[in-house]
């Protein structure tokens, strides 16, 4: 894909994933070029595919942003893919061409996190992987009533204003007081602070070199991440916090979008070896704290059991997570869990899930 095919590709999301034949919505093609062309590592060949039709037309594409990881030290460049579309009948051909281009024996490291079931048989026939975990998406809730008048806004936008609202917070007020059980406890001797990019990334560096597959997370790629994903402003302010314990020692870390008075979308949870426990309670209190109605996130292997463990919290199902890669130490790594992807090595971010 070139930056002149970006036209195109935007009236074929448009048409594909938002029903708009002619229509596109202001800002998409200019957010198309940051993202998909605008990381440290992009170069053309790490970057999105397109197929054109036989007169000349993109019928076809997958969307991908380059990333480095660490595989046992060594770095490669994985692609996230966002987004696979065909234009119908007429581009079903190219979409084929395009899938045996992603291939597990042609890719150091592919993935996708919001794969859809028939995409996830595609990744699997083609040497994938599917990791249930990482498939499921994690839901707290400090304030019930708020929480699922905010979730149906969705459809209903009605519900989210101020006058809606303001009844159910005191509503949620009387149900805490009679429902212990809704409040996450503080975890005694730890407490949460405010930290910045660098500081998040100070903490965060260290804590996931425990695993063998991990992003490398190099300042110029996270600030560049950071900068992207904080354009998706439709899931609020984007936050970073750390946990320390009572001699001022970091713990652990978290990213979260935060709407103020609704959800708390977390990005990404670091933490010390055999702290996971601490973090998680202490993150869930102070989020709860700061007043959120409901906060969810990507599970994690390494993290189920602390978050298992919390009262009010549900599981779905968001979307498939698969991986090709022709390296069988990743492919290893994966199946056992001993793997960090998360947030923002993700779509979570991203505003073609939200906007446009």
């Amino acid at each position: 894909m070139s930056r002149g095919d970006i036209p195109a590709v935007a009236r074929l999301f448009s048409k594909i994933f938002r029903n708009r034949k002619d229509a596109v919505a202001p800002g998409l093609e200019a957010y198309l070029e940051t993202v998909l062309f605008g990381s440290p590592h992009y170069r053309p060949e790490r970057g999105s595919i397109v197929h054109d039709s036989s007169t000349g037309e993109v019928d076809s594409t997958i969307l991908a942003i380059p990333m480095e990881f660490s595989v046992h030290g060594r770095p490669i460049i994985a692609r996230l893919l966002c987004a696979f579309m065909a234009d119908g009948k007429e581009g079903a051909a190219g979409a084929a061409r395009l899938a045996r281009q992603m291939r597990a024996a042609k890719q150091d490291m592919c993935f996708s996190d919001n794969s859809s079931p028939v995409s996830a048989d595609h990744w699997v026939a083609g040497g994938g992987v599917v990791l249930p975990i990482q498939s499921l998406e994690w839901r707290r809730i400090f304030r019930p009533l708020v929480a699922g008048a905010v979730a149906t806004s969705r459809r209903m936008p009605w519900l989210a204003s101020p006058g809606i609202l303001r009844p159910l917070r005191r509503l949620d007020r009387a149900i805490s007081r009679r429902r212990s059980s809704i409040t996450p406890a503080a975890v005694p001797g730890c407490r949460t602070i405010p930290a910045s990019p660098d500081e998040f990334l100070h903490c965060a560096g260290p804590m996931i070199e425990r695993f063998p597959i991990r992003p490398v997370w190099a300042k110029q790629e996270f600030d560049w991440l950071f900068l992207v994903a904080a354009m998706n402003r439709s899931l609020g302010e984007l936050h970073c916090r750390m946990v320390v314990d009572q001699d001022g020692r970091s713990i652990g870390a978290f990213l979260f979008f935060g709407k103020a008075g609704a959800a708390a979308t977390v990005l990404n949870i670091v933490c010390a070896a055999n702290r996971e426990f601490d973090v998680i309670g202490q993150m869930f209190a102070s989020l709860d704290a700061e007043g959120y109605a409901s906060a969810s996130g990507i599970s994690q292997p390494f993290l189920m059991n602390a978050i298992s463990r919390q009262r009010w919290l549900s599981f779905k199902h968001r979307g498939y997570f698969c991986m090709v890669t022709r390296h069988a130490e990743i492919k290893d790594a994966a199946l056992r869990n001993d793997i960090y992807i998360g947030g923002l090595a993700s779509e979570s971010w991203s505003r073609l899930l939200t906007d446009f």
